[in-house]
């Protein structure tokens, strides 16, 4: 098992389930850490007991969360020392232009749509795997 966490941030079960056998079709055998909605992703990385938790090589950030959406989620981690830096990844079905916009806005380091099409999902999986993954270089982390 990698030691590369990805933190996936999906309230919507399917979704969820689709995600990671898409990683498991790609051979990303990487832990995954599920938050189900925006104030469970914070507390995971923001929360009193954050510095117990295992830091993300990547988050995969949905939009349209219950609690506190995603673009509240991605100002408040670009607003704080410790996550601002972390390379955050908007997954969505939104096909709003406007949360496209704010998502850059906010510090969003990519915006992927959802394919509807599952060997469409798996073959975006694939790459984002390839490059966020293996080629992609995070700076050091901030505790």
């Amino acid at each position: 098992m990698s030691d590369k966490i990805i933190f996936l941030v999906e309230d919507n079960p399917d979704d969820e389930a689709l995600t990671l056998r898409a990683f498991k079709k790609n051979n990303i055998m990487n832990q995954v850490v599920i938050a189900h909605d925006g104030v469970e992703a914070i507390n995971y990385l923001l929360g009193p007991d954050s510095a117990n938790n295992l830091i993300p090589q990547i988050i995969l950030l949905d939009l349209n969360l219950p609690k506190m959406d995603g673009l509240e989620v991605l100002k408040r981690l670009r607003s704080d020392e410790r996550t601002k830096l972390l390379p955050i990844i908007i997954l969505t079905s939104s096909r709003e232009e406007q949360d496209l916009l704010n998502s850059y806005d906010l510090g969003a380091n990519s915006y992927i749509r959802k394919p509807v099409d599952f060997n469409q999902f798996i073959a975006a999986v694939q790459q984002l795997g390839l490059y966020w993954l293996v080629l992609n270089e995070i700076p050091p982390v901030r505790r």
